[in-house]
């Protein structure tokens, strides 16, 4: 599977990026907010979680847990990385890809130090939800009502520190003036808050 893996000097850790359905690693949104993390020192993974072979069964497209096993060998390879080795990870995910992320998040002796949900479906996590230990930050479009409610029901589920974060007059895919901005500054935000705590093992 193809990836962008980018680590700043000094990173203050890494976020693996796990896009949603009908989206690849080459989304603007995605690489959007990645440049900005990589602004604040922040290392980005950007990678595809299915082949273009696999993508073209939309079953595969809604595997939840297919996904999730696909984003938790990312996760070891960047954790073997010399310029990651050691760094806190974290995940952002947006779509079916914040699924995907909770999932692999829950994974016992899966150390991840925060989740950043972008207009996500972490309902569809299911019980795994209640297994997370990241703190989790969901970000939603305040116009896009579905998704405000189903992420309320999911943070119900949601054991470890979470938080939702509305932004003001952004529909789902956050197209609006300024809605992507917020979203990588709350993003940016989360991250260096919780990578700021002991690092895991080398």
């Amino acid at each position: 599977m193809s990836g962008d893996l980018i680590v700043p000097d000094a990173a203050q850790g890494v976020v693996v990026f796990v896009h949603g359905s009908g989206s690849s690693r080459h989304s603007p949104r995605n690489r959007y907010v990645a440049a900005a993390l990589n602004e604040a020192g922040l290392g980005t993974l950007l990678f595809d979680l299915l082949t273009p072979e696999e993508e073209a069964d939309r079953a595969n497209v809604f595997d939840i847990a297919l996904l999730a096993e696909r984003l938790l060998e990312r996760t070891a390879w960047v954790r073997e990385q010399p310029e990651a080795k050691g760094l806190p990870i974290g995940y952002f995910g947006a779509s079916t890809g914040a699924a995907a992320a909770l999932w692999a998040a829950a994974e016992p002796g899966n150390a991840v130090a925060a989740v950043v949900s972008r207009g996500g479906r972490p309902d569809l996590a299911g019980d795994r939800l209640a297994e997370v230990r990241a703190p989790t930050l969901l970000i939603v479009g305040g116009r896009d009502p579905v998704v405000v409610e189903l992420n309320e029901e999911a943070r119900g589920r949601l054991r470890a520190e979470s938080l939702i974060t509305v932004v003001p007059g952004a529909t789902h895919l956050f197209e609006e003036p300024g809605a992507l901005e917020a979203v990588a500054g709350h993003a940016r935000d989360w991250f260096t808050t919780h990578f700021s705590g002991p690092r895991e093992p080398m």
